[in-house]
Order: structure tokens, then sequence, then C-alpha cells
């Protein structure tokens, strides 16, 4: 989001000025988590790449060891194993991310509590569409829209209070309030 997209909107740029540090907080703060995320995985495939040398280097050594080549397996199903649990870590990370991000996208006021009312096994990353969650999405906007941000030109017609100037009579009998102050 841009300062022409909100200018677009109809914001005045009073209200720009106020809408704008928040939203930088807010992709700070998700560059942020992006940034740490990524050097931990990219930290992890190298270790990973590292293990996977250092075994095919002591398997070529152990050739003819039995009891060394039975450890050497071991240890390789473990990395193995290993490695899966880290795709399946990273894929988790990149599915709540995805998540994350559509639902900010989606104006949700609070993401846990959106988040606590969907489905989330039925939801399926694909690539970088979440299959499923339109859906949901849509189906707690009928019933609790009140967990949304939406934003309709009417209804913001109807907040703005309207005011009108009172009619002041010359006449002081009239105004029952000046006579009560005059003593009259």
């Amino acid at each position: 989001m841009n300062r022409e997209q909100l200018k677009e909107l109809g914001l005045t740029d009073e209200q720009i000025e106020v809408v704008m540090p928040e939203h930088g907080k807010t992709v700070n703060a998700t560059k942020e988590e992006l940034q740490t995320v990524t050097s931990e995985r990219d930290s992890l495939k190298e270790q990973l790449s590292e293990r996977d040398k250092q075994l095919e280097e002591l398997r070529k050594k152990a050739e003819g060891n039995e009891e060394l080549t039975a450890e050497l397996n071991r240890l390789k199903e473990l990395n193995e194993k290993t490695k899966q649990e880290f795709q399946e870590k990273l894929e988790k990370q990149a599915f709540d991310f995805a998540l994350e991000r559509s639902l900010a996208n989606a104006k949700v006021r609070n993401v846990k509590a959106v988040k606590a009312l969907l489905d989330i096994d039925s939801i399926k990353l694909d690539g970088e569409k979440l299959l499923g969650l339109d859906e949901q999405l849509n189906a707690l906007k009928e019933s609790d829209a009140y967990l949304f941000d939406i934003e309709d030109s009417n209804q913001q017609q109807q907040q703005k209070p309207n005011f009108t100037t009172g009619q002041h009579s010359k006449d002081s009998n009239a105004d029952s309030f000046a006579k009560t102050l005059l003593g009259g």
C-alpha cells in the first residue's frame, strides 16, 4: 500500500500521515521475520549439506569395516529423518507466512481470533496461493463481519456527524434557559 493508493481511496494527506507509519511497522516486522526465517533456513541447509559430505567421506573410508559401516548407515538414516523434519518445518513456516499475509490482505482485525475460527487442515498451500481460504473467509465475513475492517463508502458517509447551526431568537422570553439565567 502506498500513498497514491491511499489518495485514490479518498484519504486526506493528514490521514495518510497517520496510516503510513502504522503500515510501515507491519511491513518492517514482516520483513524482519522473513529475514530471520530465511537465514535460519539457509544455515540449516548448509549444515545438512555438510553432514551429507562428511558421511559420504566416512563411508568411503569405512569400506570393509562392517561395524563402522553400520554406524554410518544409522547416521545417514538419522540425517535423512532430520532433513525431512526440516523440510516439513520450512513448509509449515511458508504456510503460516502465506496465511498471515492473506489474512492481513483480507483486512482482518484480529489475526489470532480469525485463525482460531478457520479449519486450518482444509487449507492447502499451492505455490503462493492458499486453496480453501477464500471460502472460509467469505463465510466468516457473512457470519462475523465485525472481525474484518470492511470500509464501505456508504458506511463512511453514515458515520460522519451532521452538525447544524442553532436558531437563536432575539426575544429572550422565548428561551426558557435564558429566563432561568436572567431570573425571569
